[in-house]
């Protein structure tokens, strides 16, 4: 159960903190599960996975997606300008694929993310991880695994950074209205 955060308490926003809860929660559910593989959605989803890969021994089954051109918005918010490649080096067929996003909001990437997963092969399962759960949902979609469940204002959202070491942030940004 994701710990559940007021966003007025900056202090609980504690990046690494939240990656070792959910490392600790992915380690449980991954826990036997044989074709276990990790994919990372770009940027901050991409950090997440490579780090739960190598926590967990996985990073021979370690991808990432770019959903750029498979989000239903695509034409009122255009192109990212920092696209990624997609990159998924294995089988996806039968496997039990643990999808990564930073953070959770409306579940419209994650179901871009899917998408882009199943022109790759059909997975017998896929899992859903997040740092931090915001709620929101325009879609039926929830994570198996959350860091925090995070309340936020209207206006604001989450960002995560990754520094030169590895070292993981989280801020609350405000959006220009």
């Amino acid at each position: 159960m994701p710990t559940s955060i007021d966003a007025s308490n900056v202090d609980a926003l504690d990046a690494e903190a939240l990656y070792r809860d959910l490392l600790g929660q992915v380690r449980a559910g991954l826990s036997g599960l044989p074709d276990a593989a990790i994919v990372g959605i770009h940027s901050g989803g991409a950090w997440l996975a490579e780090r739960l890969a190598l926590d967990l021994g996985l990073q021979a089954r370690l991808g990432f997606i770019d959903v750029s051109f498979y989000r239903d918005d695509y034409a009122r918010k255009g192109l990212h300008p920092d696209v990624k490649p997609t990159r998924i080096d294995f089988n996806v067929d039968g496997a039990t694929v643990l999808l990564v996003d930073d953070v959770l909001y409306t579940g419209r990437t994650v179901r871009a993310a899917i998408n882009v997963l199943f022109d790759y092969g059909r997975p017998q399962r896929i899992m859903l991880a997040a740092l931090a759960d915001r709620g929101g949902r325009e879609l039926p979609v929830a994570a198996d695994f959350a860091g925090a469940s995070v309340a936020l204002a209207a206006g604001q959202s989450l960002a995560l950074a990754r520094d030169g070491a590895g070292q993981l942030s989280l801020t609350i940004e405000h959006d220009n209205a």
